[in-house]
């Protein structure tokens, strides 16, 4: 597992104008909270893998390959690590306030990809809201902003 993340990295270093001039940990980070929220139900559907591979794929400027290798490193970290600490720390190190609260809304993008919100998926995503310090009424905010119009 460790050569694969270590190719990884070497091979989207290699090519610096696909990226946006962000360290590649801090993609594996951002994967691996958003791979938190699309298993806190225990349901991983194609709808949220779908969106969670474009979610990437917009943010990051990264192809196809790229994002279906940094998603299953996300996953194999999410399924080894103990907690959030090294995922949220990282984040907000190099993450100001907006790109947390944005993070925040992709979270719920992704909960809503499949069309409702399981009461443990909003769980993990109040959770890690608080974990990277976006304000309680901007959780709220982006809660409503990302659910459907009825």
């Amino acid at each position: 597992m460790l050569d694969a993340i270590s190719n990884f990295f070497q091979r989207a270093l290699a090519e610096p104008e696909q990226r946006d001039n962000q360290p590649l940990t801090l993609e594996l980070a951002t994967a691996a909270l958003l791979c938190e929220v699309m298993r806190a139900d225990y349901d991983k559907s194609d709808a949220e893998r779908a969106a969670m591979k474009q979610m990437l794929i917009n943010r990051y400027h990264l192809n196809e390959s790229d994002v279906n290798e940094l998603m299953a490193l996300a996953e194999a970290e999410v399924d080894d690590a103990v907690d959030h600490y090294q995922f949220v720390s990282l984040i907000k190190e190099h993450y100001g306030y907006e790109q947390r609260y944005e993070l925040v809304a992709l979270m719920w993008q992704l909960a809503w990809a499949d069309g409702n919100v399981d009461p443990l998926e909003e769980h993990r995503i109040r959770r890690l809201a608080d974990l990277l310090h976006v304000s309680h009424s901007d959780f709220i905010r982006s809660k409503l902003s990302h659910a459907p119009q009825v």
